[in-house]
């Protein structure tokens, strides 16, 4: 089993003692529990994000910084704790939604202050594209073959690595590389590239979660399951976000 999102990676349904199947004392993860916990974590990064998009407003945006860092930073150490202990997912990916809401919604009412409706399109697009997926991929018309895999993985393995280049080279005083933030037809057909990365990420979650309940993974891998996936319903949200808002700044 193999996905580009880091949270679900080749042996996440293995024991790393013996590399068998983990043991299912606690019942058997299922398809439509993962589903479940899914729409709960969703509802939560939606009720956490109208809390700073409120705030945003209340406050003229001048109050966002801390909430920004704060949901950022917060939400990549439950985003570790949750990979490396998988057994604490059913605490830790709730709070991972709930944090990631309050950065979304800071960011959100951010882009959104700037360029009016963008929020509403993103959040359209980034649903909109994980149907259609999901029934292309359900229909078999997408079919998530080992050549698909890697593909997918390695192209998700450039982007991150292409991102930490720039943020390195930013902390060290160098301008970075301009077409990754840049609004014109580069960084437009970076951002686009991107996004179908991201939206590519998510044909591979679903073949790894429907694979995991085929094995019969414990039932806390629902939870597990739902945050793998949370994880790149965000980063595609966010990647249309900046594609959106640089095909704005052009008109």
């Amino acid at each position: 089993m193999r996905s580009g999102n880091p949270a679900l990676g080749e042996s996440t349904f293995l024991d790393l003692g013996t590399g068998t199947v983990v043991s299912r004392d606690a019942g058997a993860m299922s398809l439509n529990g993962t589903v479940n916990k899914t729409a709960f974590l969703l509802v939560l990064v939606l009720a956490t994000s109208m809390f700073t998009w409120a705030k945003a407003y209340a406050g003229g945006g001048e109050n966002l910084m801390p909430w920004i860092w704060g949901g950022a930073i917060g939400g990549l150490v439950l985003a570790l704790a949750t990979v490396f202990k998988k057994t604490w997912a059913p605490v830790t990916a709730p709070l991972y939604a709930a944090v990631e809401g309050l950065f979304i919604g800071a960011i959100s009412a951010l882009f959104e202050q700037r360029f009016p409706g963008i929020v509403i399109q993103a959040v359209g697009l980034t649903f909109g594209t994980m149907a259609a997926l999901l029934i292309a991929y359900r229909s078999g018309l997408i079919k998530a073959t080992e050549n698909f895999k890697l593909g997918v993985v390695a192209a998700t393995g450039g982007i991150a690595l292409l991102y930490l280049v720039n943020i390195g080279m930013r902390m060290f005083g160098f301008e970075g590389m301009g077409f990754i933030h840049d609004s014109g037809w580069l960084g437009i057909g970076f951002s686009a590239v991107v996004v179908v990365i991201a939206a590519l990420n998510l044909v591979l979650d679903f073949d790894f979660i429907e694979q995991g309940v085929e094995q019969g993974a414990p039932k806390y891998m629902e939870w597990y399951a739902a945050f793998g996936l949370l994880v790149t319903l965000v980063w595609l949200y966010l990647e249309l976000l900046r594609l959106l808002a640089k095909l704005q700044s052009r008109d």
